[in-house]
């Protein structure tokens, strides 16, 4: 009997157990591959994350043998019409715990069953599902470090073993009433989405990558990790939420020799990867702090004091030209690549919540907009622990100076330099205080570099008396 595997954020075959389970239960039949492009995704994505995914579909297509399905339209009425046209009675999907994607799946699983066609989902993007870790008394964690605890005790499992001899990926073609509609994505998947600087995709070079950071900056991750001006991060977390590769294969390496490792970095890095499973736990037991705060009384301080500069300040946040070079570094980054180095995402995010007093949300949404690796459950909680209306235990107090972060953590400003062409004349450090400097700058006017739209110092006064003015808790 052939089988579908609906593949959504798990672009990979290896350590796929739905993979797997749809391989053994058409026994050799063979298994219909299939990708759905789901225009209300694809509205909330901007152009490299969609650039991203159609470069990993045309990975996934060489790897099925050219026998990925690709259809683009609303996945209720495209998997329930696959199903039928190719005779399968077993939809296989990994699961999915975002807010939509639950009620997706299970609108698409009422549908099949109606024909008497089940919906399997089998394994997860995580390495332990949200809601399988509880406190004592079944209620869900929203404090880190006790979570990450009963994470560690409660275990995760190994990789799901890669046993594929003999899977046939059934050719879309042979059904006539799909061939018209392949020549019509080919086409589609070779035209680029936009401009941008990626890395390589897909699985292989997500094992690639995991391999060069496993064998390279782990042992000083612990050191390096807060250094943009360095490679020391490991660059997985696009991979990670395409599902090009799974935590359970890098948590089993950090298993391995690599836990006796004499430096922190293993132990570091397995932390990182327990904050991902937090947020997702944190949203799935939450489900409307995807765009309300966790602690509500935030909100409404954060709307206070709309002045008419706001607009002119996120517009100048969000293009890189507030005046304070390690923040607009970032978002520079961001245009360029999808990407920004997580220390500078928190420095911006800081800059903006609390230095131009607008609503997190708004930078989340820029964020998501661009990021390649945009993840609504470690975007959203990431700018809320910022904003300190998250799960952090010691909120407001938290505010990061961006040029003392710079020069802690671009000592020499190569950062600095590197994404704002305007400032590469400064030597050093001194690239994080261009006002300082004399009015020329390798032979061209400073002003070509704005000026500090803000005083710093000021503004952060007016954030502390803005939150310290909250109500209590309850009132």
């Amino acid at each position: 009997m052939t089988s579908l595997m609906w593949f959504r954020r798990d672009l990979r075959l290896g350590d796929n157990p739905a993979v797997t389970a749809a391989h053994e239960y058409c026994a050799g039949d063979g298994v219909v591959g299939l990708f759905v492009v789901d225009p209300a995704l694809e509205a909330a994505s901007g152009p490299v994350r969609r650039e991203w995914l159609r470069r990993s579909l045309l990975e996934l297509n060489n790897q099925l043998g050219g026998n990925l399905l690709i259809l683009r339209g609303s996945p209720l009425e495209i998997v329930d019409q696959v199903a039928e046209k190719f005779g399968v009675d077993q939809v296989f999907i990994g699961r999915d715990f975002g807010n939509y994607g639950r009620q997706r799946d299970l609108a698409v699983s009422d549908r099949l069953a109606a024909r008497g066609v089940a919906l399997r989902q089998v394994g997860s993007p995580y390495a332990v599902d949200p809601g399988s870790v509880t406190k004592a008394d079944g209620t869900r964690y929203l404090v880190y470090t006790p979570f990450y605890k009963a994470w560690l005790a409660h275990g995760y499992p190994t990789p799901s073993p890669i046993d594929l001899e003999g899977l046939v990926w059934v050719d879309p073609a042979k059904e006539p009433a799909t061939k018209q509609l392949l020549d019509i994505q080919l086409t589609h998947l070779q035209s680029p989405v936009c401009d941008v600087d990626l890395p390589p995709v897909g699985e292989i070079a997500a094992l690639d990558r995991w391999q060069s950071f496993r064998d390279g900056p782990l042992a000083e991750y612990d050191n390096d990790r807060n250094r943009p001006d360095l490679d020391g991060t490991s660059n997985l977390s696009a991979y990670l939420r395409w599902g090009q590769i799974h935590p359970r294969t890098v948590l089993a390496d950090l298993e391995g020799p690599i836990a006796n490792a004499t430096t922190k970095g293993p132990e570091v890095f397995r932390r990182e990867i327990a904050w991902r499973e937090f947020y997702a736990e944190v949203l799935t037991a939450n489900p409307s702090s995807i765009r309300k705060s966790l602690d509500r009384r935030y909100d409404n301080a954060l709307e206070m004091n709309w002045g008419p500069s706001a607009e002119d300040n996120f517009a100048a946040w969000c293009d890189g030209r507030t005046g304070f070079p390690f923040v607009d570094a970032g978002m520079r980054q961001l245009r360029a690549t999808g990407w920004m180095h997580n220390r500078v995402r928190m420095v911006a995010a800081s800059f903006l919540v609390k230095g131009l007093h607008l609503p997190w949300q708004r930078g989340a949404a820029e964020f998501m907009y661009w990021l390649r690796d945009g993840d609504s459950a470690s975007n959203q909680h990431g700018w809320q622990w910022v904003a300190g209306c998250g799960t952090d235990a010691a909120p407001f107090h938290r505010i990061f100076n961006p040029v003392l972060q710079g020069r802690k953590f671009d000592p020499d400003g190569d950062y600095v330099r590197r994404w704002i062409p305007e400032l590469r004349g400064l030597p050093g450090a001194s690239a994080h205080e261009p006002w300082k400097l004399a009015s020329t700058l390798d032979g061209q006017p400073s002003s070509d570099y704005p000026a500090p739209i803000i005083d710093h110092l000021a503004e952060r006064g007016e954030a502390l008396a803005r939150f310290a003015a909250l109500p209590k808790k309850g009132d």
